[in-house]
């Protein structure tokens, strides 16, 4: 068997073990939030900040939720981490949002925050500080879902099919599950632009 074939069955497999009892309450969550006027930050480092701002992006433009990924502003993120620390980074924004109750926290992560081994505690923190605030706490994780898992109220599991690839199949569903979610019907108000084009041809 090639690398691609045994990729690409790994992607399957991971795929049709994702609990879609699971993924359907997170949407209505998500919804339940959005339509009592809540907002929405979603938060991730490496390729999980890159697909945070994709999210926020399609939140916005396809289910009319006010969403925004704090890593967009390189300037406010490299000011708050010269400042307060690497650390602190999504604390302090959430804080200058006066991020609250009636808010919610999306964490797209491959390994959910492990404080032990000092890896993604910037995640732990901001889950940390949404708890406090009373905030809905939502997660995309892979691995066994570290910190992230054990807080949130809301958690899919990407599940580890090979653990050789387990980064690159954790952030790649996160984009599929992100899309999901701004496809389902108690979140999607717009239509993409090509479904729409497709529909009124």
């Amino acid at each position: 068997m090639s690398f691609a074939q045994s990729f690409l069955q790994e992607t399957a497999a991971v795929a049709a073990s994702i609990d879609p009892v699971t993924v359907e309450a997170f949407a209505q969550a998500l919804a339940e939030v959005r339509d009592q006027g809540g907002r929405l930050f979603i938060v991730g480092v490496g390729g999980s900040a890159a697909n945070a701002s994709h999210a926020a992006c399609d939140f916005r433009k396809a289910t009319g939720f006010e969403a925004y990924a704090p890593t967009d502003n390189v300037s406010e993120v490299t000011a708050s981490t010269n400042d307060e620390g690497w650390n602190q980074v999504f604390t302090t924004y959430l804080r200058v949002s006066r991020f609250c109750e009636s808010d919610a926290l999306l964490v797209l992560s491959v390994g959910g925050g492990d404080a032990e081994r000092n890896v993604s505690t910037n995640l732990i923190a901001a889950l940390d500080h949404g708890r406090d605030v009373g905030a809905k706490l939502f997660a995309i994780v892979g691995r066994d879902g570290g910190y992230a898992a054990t807080v949130a109220h809301h958690c899919i599991l990407v599940p580890t099919v090979e653990p050789a690839h387990v980064t690159a199949h954790a952030e790649a569903f996160q984009a599929v599950l992100w899309h999901l979610l701004v496809s389902h019907p108690a979140l999607q108000k717009e239509k993409a632009r090509w479904e729409v084009l497709a529909a009124g041809a």
